[in-house]
């Protein structure tokens, strides 16, 4: 191996082969490419050639998953015919999860709890570029490796040979309990905002297992720095609150100098710790000598330089990584009783325009019918007319699920004193956030409102095409009607909202200063008044919205009417379609 992404593959692969119950997998971040490739490279090699290596689809079914009785072959051999499922096949191997961002909450859970069991290697493919295409939570906690595709190339040591495992796994047993190295894993944790027992934990189980292919009889420095930057630095959700390494610039891998660790012609296994001082006792220390620095500084430094350059402007910026993300590319989901993905089967009988599963009936039957059959028998009952017996206990119904529609509706404020930057960034916004809910199948909209009312200039739309054309000229100048506004956006949101599996949000953009009241007259005082009635009625309606204020010097006025309406407020007196796009994935 020569490249540092070899490198960081293989020893990903080597650690989760040696534990793959305290590791429980890898998480793979970025777009198919070399690193893949190395790590499935790495991984076949330290595995048997016998050891299976599955793909778990993401509309598998639960029996396909766990395993269970198989209604096709049981009816052919007259008796229960039990097939084993993905879980239990992949035993001893590897089951790897493509698009694993948008994997569903019920096969995420399945497979949390399966990871829980141990027994196999999970290698989730998370090929997520935004924020709403997240590694569910509870797999994300659960897999203690991560590797990063725009990762910096920072230097990683060359592993160990591979066919070494057998004797690597003996020294793995004996590893010893450093509490001195797990503290400093947990200051770690917490200095990175990483909250919970379980990743501190897989971080001490990485670094005994980089420890015992070392060659190490117990944890060292550089065996935690090593499992810090392969389990904490990916999941970093703050900047530490001190030091030197908080002030980097992002996207810089820094190798502190004063990072404590001892000139090269100290040997490793002399100090482990790395705290003797490189100079004799008798030999007086120089001025400028600085002090050793404690093991979780040096750890924080560490998982610091291995941070990719996007997470860390993003942890500068304050807005920081999604807890808890649900993940998927698919809207907010609603339920639906006969249309949509198909989702597993409930047991119940059918209700309403529920329809009945007329397989997963006969499977939840088939393992009593020989019991069935008995209890007749000795209840002298006379034998069934049918070969089979159903009772109610074995109904099923059909589940479906259906994404929800969602639009965003713009409210813009076009009159004189804002339209001559104001609806061109509302347009750059609107571009870029149809470019985002293309793959959701999301619509955005856009209400300009000027002189003496409002009108719709782009209704509902998913086209980026139609929308580039109906936003080519857009009219402005004139009063500022900001009732008529809010009134408008209202009345588009609550039509939308009417269809089924529907919902809107509205992000207004104005300064908050209307002139023109509701009946098209001039006057602030009346026009103020009316806006804030209208925004009462709005808030009352608990539609999610946005307030930016567009105004050079944010006034009260936005605030106010930024409450009356329940809705966010944000200033952004410099505005640009990035920032304006920006600020609506964020807080809407």
């Amino acid at each position: 191996m020569t490249g540092p992404a070899d490198r960081a593959a293989g020893w990903v692969a080597r650690l989760a082969a040696l534990d793959p119950r305290g590791l429980g997998g890898v998480v793979l971040r970025g777009a198919p490419g070399p690193l893949r490739d190395a790590l499935f490279d790495a991984l076949r090699t330290l595995l048997p050639p016998a050891a299976p290596w599955l793909r778990c689809p993401l509309q598998v079914d639960d029996r396909s998953l766990l395993g269970g009785a198989d209604l096709a072959l049981s009816l052919a051999a007259g008796r229960t015919v039990v097939q084993p499922g993905l879980v239990e096949r992949a035993q001893g191997g590897v089951l790897v999860l493509p698009m694993a961002e948008r994997a569903g909450a019920a096969l995420a859970g399945r497979l949390a709890q399966a990871l829980d069991e141990g027994g196999f290697l999970l290698v989730a493919l998370d090929e997520g570029r935004g924020p709403d295409e997240a590694l569910p939570a509870c797999l994300a906690e659960r897999l203690g490796l991560c590797l990063v595709t725009c990762a910096p190339e920072a230097a990683w040591p060359e592993p160990p040979p591979g066919d070494r495992l057998p004797e690597v796994r003996e020294c793995w047993r004996q590893m010893v309990f450093d509490d001195p190295t797990v503290q400093a894993l947990d200051a770690c944790a917490v200095a990175l905002g990483i909250g919970g027992l379980r990743a501190p934990w897989q971080a001490w189980c990485a670094a005994c297992a980089v420890a015992a292919w070392q060659g190490h009889a117990q944890v060292t420095q550089e065996d935690a720095e090593l499992a810090a930057r392969l389990v904490l630095a990916p999941r970093a959700r703050a900047l530490p609150p001190s030091g030197d390494s908080a002030d980097a610039a992002p996207g810089e891998a820094q190798e502190p100098a004063d990072s404590g660790r001892e000139c090269p012609s100290t040997p490793p296994e002399a100090d482990p710790a790395g705290t003797r001082d490189a100079h004799p006792p008798d030999t007086a220390a120089e001025p400028d000598e600085r002090p050793a620095q404690p093991l979780d500084e040096r750890l924080i430094a560490a998982a610091q330089a291995a941070m990719p350059a996007h997470l860390l402007a993003l942890l500068a910026s304050g807005a920081g990584p999604r807890r808890g993300a649900s993940g998927g590319r698919q809207g907010q989901a609603t339920r639906a009783a006969t249309a949509g993905r198909p989702l597993p089967s409930r047991r119940g009988p059918p209700r309403g325009a529920q329809r009945l599963d007329l397989i997963a009936t006969l499977r939840a039957a088939l393992p009593w019918q020989g019991a069935r059959a008995q209890e007749r028998m000795r209840q002298s009952l006379p034998p069934a007319a049918s070969r089979w017996q159903i009772r109610r206990d074995d109904l099923h119904v059909r589940r479906h699920q259906r994404p929800a529609q969602t639009t965003t509706i713009f409210v813009v404020d076009a009159s004189g004193s804002q339209a001559l930057h104001r609806l061109a960034e509302a347009k750059g916004a609107v571009e870029l956030l149809l470019a985002d809910c293309y793959v959701r199948r999301d619509q955005v909209a856009l209400v300009a409102f000027r002189g003496a009312g409002a009108e719709v200039l782009l209704p509902p739309t998913r086209s980026l095409v139609r929308a580039r054309r109906a936003l080519t000229d857009l009219p402005g100048g004139g009063g500022t009607p900001l009732a008529a506004g809010i009134e408008a956006g209202w009345r588009l949101a609550a039509g939308l909202q009417s269809r089924d599996g529907a919902r809107a949000q509205l992000v207004f953009l104005t300064d908050g200063r209307a002139n023109i009241d509701r009946q098209g007259q001039g006057g602030r005082a009346q026009a103020m008044a009316d806006a804030r009635q209208m925004a009462r009625q709005f808030g009352g309606s608990g539609m999610p919205s946005l307030l930016i204020d567009t105004s050079v010097r944010p006034q009260p006025e936005s605030a106010e009417l930024a409450r009356l309406m329940r809705a966010r407020y944000l200033a952004l007196p410099q505005g640009r379609p990035q920032a304006l796009h920006r600020a609506v994935t964020a807080m809407l």
